[in-house]
């Protein structure tokens, strides 16, 4: 069961999930952030933003990029006990890295009825064909992040 410990912490990683997904906006991407840490002791592992412009890789996603670099410094791609703290929903792609990943835990913002795989579309998690399932709670921040999309596709769409 969650305590108010464990929602705030829930909150603050998200903050700092749209600090990521803020600086990401600022160069051009689109601007979803990501956050993992080990909620037992609160130590943030990785953050991250989305990539895909600047990397040229249209797997940069801001979840992929994080697991990365905590894979990276942990020097082992099982990420199990970890917390990936996101501010969308994550797509298919990024729901099966997190599976893979073993991550034991997605905390997410913003819901993404269009390209989300967790509550919309194929639900990934709820899949019988799914070998990991993360615990997942959305709607953290939810309006902070989507707020964040909404302008900076509103800003885009001004431009063009």
């Amino acid at each position: 069961m969650r305590t108010d410990q464990d929602e705030d912490q829930d909150r603050q990683m998200m903050r700092l999930a749209l600090d990521a997904a803020r600086a990401a906006a600022e160069a051009g991407e689109t601007p979803v952030g990501a956050v993992i840490l080990d909620p037992k002791t609160g130590e943030v592992i990785a953050t991250a933003g989305n990539g895909p412009i600047a990397a040229h890789d249209p797997t940069a996603h801001a979840e992929i990029a994080a697991m990365r670099a905590a894979a990276a410094k942990l020097k082992n791609y099982r990420l199990t006990d970890l917390t990936l703290v996101v501010t969308l929903e994550p797509c298919a792609m990024c729901a099966g890295a997190i599976s893979h990943a073993r991550i034991g835990r997605v905390v997410f913002g913003a819901e993404d009825p269009k390209g989300g795989a967790v509550v919309h579309g194929p639900q990934f998690f709820a899949q019988p064909t799914c070998h990991w399932r993360p615990e997942v709670t959305g709607g953290v921040l939810a309006e902070e992040s989507a707020e964040l999309l909404r302008g900076f596709f509103r800003a885009r769409r001004k431009k063009s």
